[in-house]
């Protein structure tokens, strides 16, 4: 033990409010509360003062803001295009093309998970499920794709690979990131990445095994029962669910398309009065995105290519969501409309990112205290004198009971970003799991950048939607017409045995070797 490590009031209530946090996630509740409670006796326990503690609710989330609201605004820009693009038709466009090569069930499968794969790394898979189950999920099920089936596809692809490497938009690594002691969300993204794929490739490659004998020949006769189902989304709010329903704001996001038929797809878009611009959109778009993820690879696969620095492939991301959507808008309504209908494309861009991501600005508050890079500013210490560390003071102190084993402390860090999903948010125990790993890597011998990608990939997985029924996994299961419960038990072991080998893979690529 380093005795030179004093534990103090300050530490000792930072570990109370971690547990309490935990404790309160697991009962599904929100921990919104508990985290603005916990801040201000941590703030109260190092000051003393009673003033210093309430002010401290208030710079917390202030500095939480600060820190993240760059991953604010790239929401709100990248819903703003998505809002132009289906205003014109073109995101119907970019996705229907793959409805031809729907040839029979198997092949719909991964077509499924492909293109919402895709979408869901450049929207988020909140947009991209209504789109894939409008447009793709019913030639699919024509196809002889059951529909458990797609929504297991989808599910995995979306909410799972995409949303747990989040590698484009980069909200989640860059929480991670910034929770774990400011480390580069550009690395912690490139690791979640390779774990996401992982994860995915066995969740994928076990639920097609699990339902590749139930896959009929295609029929027309399969697609008219399958839109006799009662929709699922009708039904009500399940008993118990958890504080964060981000299926109300998919089913915010359902779209006019649904349910529909190639003719009736055709017809709409050919009586849509921006054709042209739909069409063009429909090509530049993706065209756009995928020249800027080049971009952003290029010097891992060539040497001397030019290497975006810092947030500047969020920048690049940003602003160029920014300049389609503007001329996407010009193109279908002209100069004068575009002053307005840009303006209410981005404000409801921001909406949706607040509603999205405003409850984690509280809980990030409280995990900034624990660290010396943010913690400053919570705190009020002036420039220059010393700023408390108290997570890595707590670790330091108990060194002597962390396990001797990486895979240990690696599995220790995925069931806790499992336990913080629980509550149905993939997002609001990344602050969490991030500062834990930058504390903990260091001591047991793990990049702490892909110890905090770990931590991402069970948060996300569990609470973005692929294994607790109460998360937005009610929307994929309401887009398909399959009981929910249903979904989340066929998905539990194909996940669960994904996120195993991902912890294998973080130590045995990430891990020091041991001496």
């Amino acid at each position: 033990m380093d005795t030179t490590i004093a534990i103090g009031p300050a530490n000792w209530a930072y570990l109370a409010g971690v547990v309490v946090i935990i404790i309160t996630m697991i009962y599904r509740a929100n921990v919104v509360v508990p985290s603005i409670i916990a801040t201000a006796v941590v703030a109260f326990a190092w000051s003393g003062s009673l003033i210093a503690g309430i002010g401290s609710i208030f710079s917390a989330s202030m500095t939480a803001a600060r820190e993240l609201f760059n991953i604010f605004l790239i929401i709100a820009l990248m819903t703003a295009l998505l809002n132009s693009l289906k205003h014109i038709g073109s995101d119907v466009r970019m996705v229907r093309p793959f409805r031809a090569v729907m040839t029979n069930g198997h092949i719909s499968f991964f077509i499924l998970a492909l293109v919402t794969y895709l979408i869901s790394l450049f929207f988020w898979p909140t947009p991209a499920v209504p789109l894939v189950a409008a447009v793709l999920l019913p030639a699919a099920i024509a196809a002889g794709l059951p529909p458990l089936a797609g929504a297991m596809a989808i599910a995995i692809a979306g909410q799972g690979m995409a949303l747990s490497s989040d590698y484009v938009i980069g909200v989640a690594p860059g929480i991670s990131a910034k929770a774990a002691g400011g480390l580069s969300a550009a690395l912690v993204g490139d690791r979640a990445l390779v774990l996401s794929l992982v994860v995915g490739a066995v969740a994928l490659a076990l639920s097609y095994w699990k339902i590749r004998r139930f896959i009929q020949p295609g029929s027309d006769a399969l697609l008219e029962r399958w839109e006799l189902t009662p929709n699922g989304l009708n039904q009500g709010p399940l008993p118990g669910a958890g504080p964060f329903d981000k299926a109300e704001i998919a089913r915010g996001t359902a779209h006019e398309h649904e349910l529909a038929t190639d003719e009736e797809i055709e017809a709409e878009l050919r009586r849509d009065a921006h054709t042209r611009a739909s069409r063009l959109f429909a090509i530049v778009t993706p065209l756009t995105f995928l020249l800027i993820v080049l971009v952003m690879i290029a010097p891992k696969l060539i040497d001397g290519a030019p290497e975006l620095k810092g947030g500047e492939a969020a920048m690049l991301i940003g602003g160029a969501a920014a300049l389609l959507m503007i001329w996407a808008t010009m193109a279908a309504e002209g100069f004068r409309k575009t002053l307005d209908l840009a303006a209410d494309h981005l404000t409801d861009g921001f909406v949706f990112a607040f509603k999205a991501m405003g409850s984690v600005l509280p809980i990030a508050g409280f995990f900034f205290i624990g660290s010396d890079g943010t913690a400053g500013s919570i705190l009020g210490i002036p420039p220059g004198e010393p700023v408390p560390n108290l997570l890595f003071e707590l670790v330091q102190a108990g060194q002597q009971w962390i396990p001797d084993s990486q895979l240990l402390v690696a599995l220790g860090v995925l069931l806790m970003g499992m336990i913080t999903g629980i509550d149905g948010s993939g997002f609001s125990g990344l602050p969490l799991t991030g500062t834990v790993a930058g504390a903990l890597g260091p001591a047991a011998g793990i990049d702490p950048a892909a110890l905090a990608a770990l931590g991402q990939m069970g948060a996300v997985w569990t609470g973005g939607g692929t294994l607790i029924a109460w998360s937005s996994l009610i929307a994929v299961a309401g887009f398909a017409r399959v009981p929910v419960l249903e979904v989340a038990r066929a998905l539990l072991i194909p996940v669960v045995c994904g996120l195993l080998l991902a912890a294998v893979v973080t130590v045995t690529l990430w891990g020091s070797p041991v001496a």
